[in-house]
């Protein structure tokens, strides 16, 4: 199946959420229900993450300035970092709303709650299948692809106690099922956390073996040896590396660049390579904290 371009997964995912919002917040009113107007809020917040996440998608296709060289490229990581954390904020409002109601359980309206969470897996599940296969290679995507998913799950959950609630009447079932979802939940977004922290700081990308990396450049022909390798996310997409090489030779030197930088793209998806050459043995100095 062809998956939608980003432009037109965060177009649809927008839309059909905020009538899902406006759907919400009309059956709420409609039989006096606060948790489903609670949740439409909640889905604000899905639309609010998404929209962050499309304008960090459009930002990173502007051209480089004299000011920004390269470009608005990291708003993409900024975006993951704050779908991480708005995601955290939103599983937390979730448990603790749970827990205030198995303190002080109350009668549902089953039917109208499970027709509601229905539409609800429709839509967000189907917004999240639209990000479904660029979140493996763009930890951006990754971030709107977890909201959705998270609220699909949260209303399967929802529908699930909704039927067993309407068999047995146990009221305490729904906070519980949504205390269980939103813990798997967190499980989810403490890894897309933990990468935008480490993208943000500039570490390597984890798709990335810094070792494996050195052993193919040392490896490659006419190469004494390396140092001073840096490899650091320009976006969530977009992998820069600069390193020193100590040749043998100074023969066809702009060959062997070419070579060796298209190797590198090739092997480990870098987008920038910078290469400096020296001749010679290289002594590493004593100061230095690059291991590598």
């Amino acid at each position: 199946m062809t998956q939608p371009k980003p432009n037109h997964a965060f177009r649809w995912g927008i839309l059909l959420n905020s009538l899902y919002i406006v759907a919400e917040v009309a059956f709420g009113v409609m039989v006096g229900s606060i948790a489903l107007v609670a949740d439409a809020l909640h889905n604000l917040s899905d639309v609010l993450g998404l929209g962050i996440a499309w304008f960090a998608s459009w930002l990173t296709r502007l051209k480089p300035t004299a000011q920004r060289t390269y470009g608005y490229k990291g708003s993409s990581i900024l975006a993951a970092l704050i779908n991480a954390v708005f995601l955290l904020i939103a599983m937390g409002a979730i448990i603790v709303e749970a827990v205030q109601r198995l303190a002080t359980p109350e009668p549902t309206k089953g039917g109208i709650v499970m027709l509601v969470a229905g539409l609800g897996i429709i839509v967000n599940g189907a917004t999240a299948m639209m990000f479904h296969a660029g979140q493996q290679h763009d930890l951006n995507i990754r971030g709107a692809f977890l909201h959705m998913a998270a609220d699909a799950g949260v209303s399967l959950g929802v529908v699930i106690a909704g039927g067993i609630y309407l068999l047995t009447g146990w009221e305490w079932l729904d906070p519980v099922v949504s205390i269980l979802v939103a813990l798997a939940v967190l499980g989810g977004t403490w890894g897309l956390l933990k990468d935008a922290v480490n993208l943000a700081m500039a570490a390597v990308p984890k798709a990335i073996d810094t070792q494996k990396v050195h052993a193919l450049i040392n490896a490659y022909p006419t190469v004494a040896g390396c140092h001073d390798l840096h490899i650091w996310a320009l976006s969530t997409t977009d992998v820069a590396l600069t390193v020193h090489i100590t040749r043998k030779t100074d023969v066809n030197n702009d060959q062997f660049l070419e070579q060796l930088g298209c190797e590198l793209r090739r092997r480990f998806g870098v987008a920038h390579v910078t290469i400096q050459v020296e001749y010679g043995d290289y002594l590493p100095l004593q100061s230095s904290d690059n291991p590598y």
